[in-house]
């Protein structure tokens, strides 16, 4: 798909790395049409469309995988960690411990956030999509494309009371108390968290442990993400 967008943008003259006009491509047009249900073709685009740019952008900078733990989630979610926001890639996705951060799904009823996908070829404007329901007895996957946001202002996230009552990541899920569950239910919110990410992945590097393929912890999971079979970096409490 990639190598297919690049050909219809350079004959097109559109600049792909900007969704708006990546979306429009009809090779992108033709990939969403081939994952929409058979029910809803004429929708496919506006789906499934984010999620193949940042597929294809995730792919060009080599797949840059991060599997946030559950101590380091806690710790960004307490406070910012000093240091100023860069990104380590200029795509990837930080895959958050399972079932700890939820958000409302496509049909309103809280899901389980798998991940964020980010994006920045340009490195000034940042791209981000929430991605939902990779468990199992889910209602399948879903993305939440995000509003664009500039670098430049990726300082201010980090102390952003995103929801303006002082309730950032607070969770009203039954048991969520109990359990130290948090929600994203803002874009200000998911921001917050990937900037505090960037600045404490850029603060810390020992803290990035790269591993080759998968090898799950031994609490299954709890700790964080399970590892995919692709090369990730684990991000570890410092």
């Amino acid at each position: 798909l990639a190598e297919e967008v690049a050909e219809e943008a350079a004959g097109r003259g559109s600049d792909a790395d900007h969704p708006h006009a990546f979306v429009t491509m009809e090779a992108v047009e033709r990939f969403a049409r081939a994952l929409a249900p058979d029910d809803d073709p004429e929708h496919a685009g506006l789906r499934y469309g984010p999620l193949a740019y940042h597929g294809v952008n995730f792919t060009r900078a080599g797949c840059p995988l991060f599997l946030l733990t559950t101590h380091v989630a806690r710790y960004l979610t307490g406070g910012s960690p000093g240091g100023e926001p860069r990104l380590p890639a200029p795509a990837g996705y930080l895959q958050l411990p399972q079932h700890l951060f939820w958000a409302a799904g496509e049909s309103g009823s809280p899901e389980s956030v798998d991940g964020i996908f980010w994006s920045a070829p340009a490195g000034d404007t940042l791209h981000t999509l929430l991605v939902t329901g990779l468990h199992p007895g889910g209602h399948g996957l879903g993305v939440v494309p995000l509003p664009a946001a500039p670098m430049a202002d990726a300082p201010d996230w980090l102390e952003v009371d995103a929801r303006g009552d002082g309730g950032d990541f607070q969770s009203d899920l039954p048991g969520a108390e109990i359990e130290q569950l948090y929600a994203l239910h803002t874009a200000g919110e998911a921001l917050k968290l990937l900037s505090r990410f960037f600045a404490y992945a850029a603060r810390v590097p020992g803290a990035l442990v790269r591993l080759e393929g998968p090898a799950g912890g031994p609490d299954g999971g709890r700790e964080g993400p399970r590892p995919s079979s692709l090369e990730c970096t684990r991000v570890v409490l410092q």
